[in-house]
């Protein structure tokens, strides 16, 4: 039981990080994307979409490549560690708290930037004033990046190693026990994953709700 424990704390614990770490870079960038005219917007939007449907094993690989003790950040000695596994998070996350960010802004009535400026608003009054319109959607995006992330297998696999008691998280294990075949394991190892993931998005939406 107290493994288990263990392994569900980590799992929140990188997987809340990696989301926090996606709202704090996706928020300015998406805000950016929607709210600025520049040389290059539709290739970066077009990078942002596509990212937002990037395989995790692709990102796992790239990670992996790149902290590889032979690799370019192979210095940090941080491959099969839990930061290995919230960079790549991140990076599976970012693009869709990004995207849906920008998606959320775009949506708004653009005649509300110019109401604000003629308020006498300055430009980071008006952002966060559209970002507290917006506040729903992008409540939603922080819940959809959230999903993304608890819920991935290959990347943690390839750049945590699923070793025991230092990298393993609910969804590496849950492999592991299927593979050793504890069928019956790895069904309550999914439960409660599918009970925490339920219950943070519970909390969520109750928030974004109240919002309204």
């Amino acid at each position: 039981m107290s493994e288990v424990f263990q392994i569900s704390q980590l799992s929140l614990v990188i997987s809340g990080l990696a989301t926090g770490i996606s709202l704090l870079l996706g928020l300015p960038v998406g805000t950016v994307l929607a709210l600025s005219r520049f040389p290059g917007r539709p290739f970066l939007l077009s990078l942002v979409n596509t990212g937002m449907g990037l395989p995790p094993v692709v990102v796992g690989l790239a990670v992996a490549i790149s902290l590889w003790r032979s690799g370019p950040l192979g210095d940090l000695q941080l491959i099969y560690t839990p930061t290995a596994i919230v960079i790549a998070q991140v990076i599976i996350a970012l693009p869709v708290v990004t995207g849906l960010t920008t998606a959320a802004l775009q949506a708004l009535d653009p005649r509300l930037r110019l109401q604000l400026y003629g308020l006498g608003a300055s430009r980071m009054q008006m952002i966060f004033s559209l970002w507290r319109e917006a506040r729903l959607p992008l409540l939603a995006a922080m819940m959809a990046g959230f999903g993304s992330v608890i819920s991935e297998v290959g990347a943690s696999m390839m750049v945590g190693g699923n070793i025991r008691f230092r990298t393993r998280v609910l969804t590496t294990a849950i492999v592991l026990e299927t593979n050793k075949g504890n069928f019956n394991t790895a069904i309550a190892l999914g439960i409660l994953l599918l009970i925490i993931t339920f219950l943070v998005n519970l909390a969520l939406t109750r928030i974004q709700q109240r919002g309204r």
